[in-house]
């Protein structure tokens, strides 16, 4: 029995190191050392032998069978390393080869919006400030004179959490966050870009789209001074010739309000099928912040006034760049965001 064990290891160590595939060496051990293999059958088939020589047998079938299950690892690493050198010769690059080019976009269109009007407005004297996008409904309508019932929130279909939250509809939000913050009541001057939220979804409005609020309070302020500022704003972002016109209307937080129109870019104002043969396209809303707005955040009306406006970045970016659907600020086309390197040679983007 001894011979016999003795033999089957060799022919196994033997049969081991001439393998020349995981397969052959995977076959080789379920031969030796599976459920029904030679050394396997040696140790079911001890119960014929005396108590005396059983532990003996017992333990030269196991030492042969670690022995044949060492060699088999060894012969396995081996093989492993011939197949792997195989496959890299097999796959050799050819670093000569010319590199594929990285596609890439450039800096997104209302980015570089965002950050020239906070240029421009920081240039004025003015701050930048922010506010919570998830907004209570005391700073998001009532503090901006719309108490619960006013049938004025019902222009703004929004998006609501509780009863008590709801993501902001404007970025005016800040305007009663701003005046109750300065707890001095001095003169203030501030711009709020940011993101607002309504339920719309066409090719000129999003459900989630961007604004900046511009805020001035002091003494003595009229509509000369907003005039001026927009003119000043509009002129910087679409073009010196830019002309503006003001429409009389109404926002629940100012009064008088006045709808802002700036001559199209597209026909420069001679009228076209974009602006519907006027000249004219509606840009942003404005106007002298009502008393109530002042009283309500601790300013007094009688010593204080305003003005207030608010204009879609999202807009702006569309007349600025020649962007025809505002969806396309949203889907971040590499194909289309890439045209922008070219901003400052072109005042139209083609796509």
């Amino acid at each position: 029995m001894k011979e016999k064990v003795n033999s089957i290891k060799e022919n196994a160590i033997k049969e081991i190191k001439a393998a020349d595939t995981l397969q052959n060496l995977n076959d080789l051990r379920v031969m030796y050392l599976g459920k029904k293999g030679k050394l396997t059958e040696i140790l079911r088939g001890m119960g014929s032998l005396s108590p005396e020589e059983r532990p003996v047998m017992g333990a030269l079938v196991n030492e042969a069978k670690e022995e044949v299950s060492n060699e088999i690892v060894k012969r396995e690493e081996e093989l492993k390393k011939i197949e792997l050198n195989k496959k890299l010769e097999a796959e050799d690059i050819d670093i000569t080869l010319p590199s594929k080019k990285t596609r890439r976009g450039s800096k997104h269109p209302l980015n570089r919006v965002i950050e020239e009007v906070e240029d421009l407005f920081v240039s004025m004297g003015y701050d930048v400030v922010s506010g919570p996008e998830l907004e209570t409904d005391e700073y998001c309508f009532e503090r901006l004179n719309l108490p619960k019932g006013h049938p004025a929130r019902d222009m703004q279909d929004s998006f609501y959490i509780t009863t008590e939250y709801l993501l902001r509809t404007q970025t005016s939000a800040v305007q009663a966050r701003t005046m109750m913050a300065n707890k001095e009541k001095t003169p203030i001057r501030v711009i709020v870009p940011g993101k607002t939220f309504r339920r719309e979804d066409d090719a000129t409005h999003s459900h989630q789209f961007n604004q900046v609020e511009g805020l001035v309070v002091d003494k003595n302020i009229s509509l000369a001074d907003l005039k001026g500022t927009l003119e000043v704003f509009m002129k910087k972002m679409l073009g010196q010739n830019t002309e503006l016109r003001f429409r009389p209307s109404y926002f629940p937080f100012t009064e008088p309000s006045y709808e802002v129109d700036v001559t199209c870019f597209k026909c420069g104002g001679k009228g076209c099928n974009l602006c519907k043969q006027t000249g004219w396209i509606e840009l942003l809303g404005s106007g002298i912040v009502h008393p109530n707005v002042l009283r309500m955040n601790g300013y007094d009306p009688d010593e204080y006034s305003g003005f207030a406006f608010g204009v879609g970045l999202d807009r702006l970016a569309m007349f600025k760049y020649g962007i025809t659907d505002i969806r396309l600020l949203y889907q971040n086309d590499v194909r289309f965001l890439k045209q922008f390197d070219r901003k400052d040679e072109e005042n139209e983007i083609k796509y």
